[in-house]
């Protein structure tokens, strides 16, 4: 989302909302601490996107990273896209067709850590939220070790992260009146927090 001040520009990285509401997520979100983890890693491509190159390398190599481009008719038959999220450790998070893209939401919503997959991309919130504390980063060139990364962190680690997604949100989830903490406040936050920024560049110049 780009924002103009005056003669200075300051892009900002807001989180787009998911493919439901807010209030289906929430309702199918408690069953993930019922739910035992099948898989290590999930990611569909949006039915606007196909698979991106980069991530071909994993698609149909390894049953336990389910890598679709995307989600075919004889799978979803059997598991459909929010039981294949809520049956997953990790969701596979990289940038989508558009600057941003709704899957970082949608795995939080479903209590999925992400794995973001985005170089040189600024992470919403980033100012307020410690990013690595309920997600994993991952480069581009790092790809083909995916599974080696996500099988080194240690269980424990995994488990604070997953709880760390489960406090985290109410950040962000939209509300029909807006309430503390919850993502219009947030957006708010990030745009009084760019500005003042702003301001103290031009101080400075």
């Amino acid at each position: 989302m780009g924002l103009g001040w005056g003669r200075f520009t300051q892009t900002l990285s807001l989180p787009l909302r998911g493919r439901e509401g807010p209030s289906a997520y929430l309702f199918q979100s408690f069953v993930k601490s019922n739910c035992k983890s099948f898989f290590l890693l999930f990611f569909p491509p949006d039915k606007k996107e196909s698979l991106p190159k980069h991530l071909k390398y994993w698609r149909d190599k390894d049953e336990s990273i389910r890598i679709y481009g995307p989600l075919p008719h004889r799978v979803s038959k059997v598991m459909s896209y929010p039981e294949h999220m809520k049956s997953s450790k990790y969701c596979l998070c990289p940038m989508g067709y558009e600057v941003n893209s709704p899957r970082i939401v949608e795995a939080i919503y479903y209590e999925c850590v992400p794995v973001i997959i985005a170089d040189n991309f600024a992470l919403p919130f980033s100012q307020v939220l410690n990013w690595t504390a309920f997600s994993v980063v991952v480069s581009e060139k790092d790809i083909p070790r995916l599974k080696e990364i996500l099988l080194s962190i240690p269980l424990r680690r995994y488990q604070a992260m997953q709880n760390n997604v489960k406090m985290l949100q109410k950040h962000f989830i939209w509300n029909s009146t807006p309430t503390r903490y919850d993502l219009f406040h947030m957006i708010l936050h990030s745009i009084w927090f760019s500005r003042l920024n702003q301001i103290q560049v031009s101080q400075i110049s």
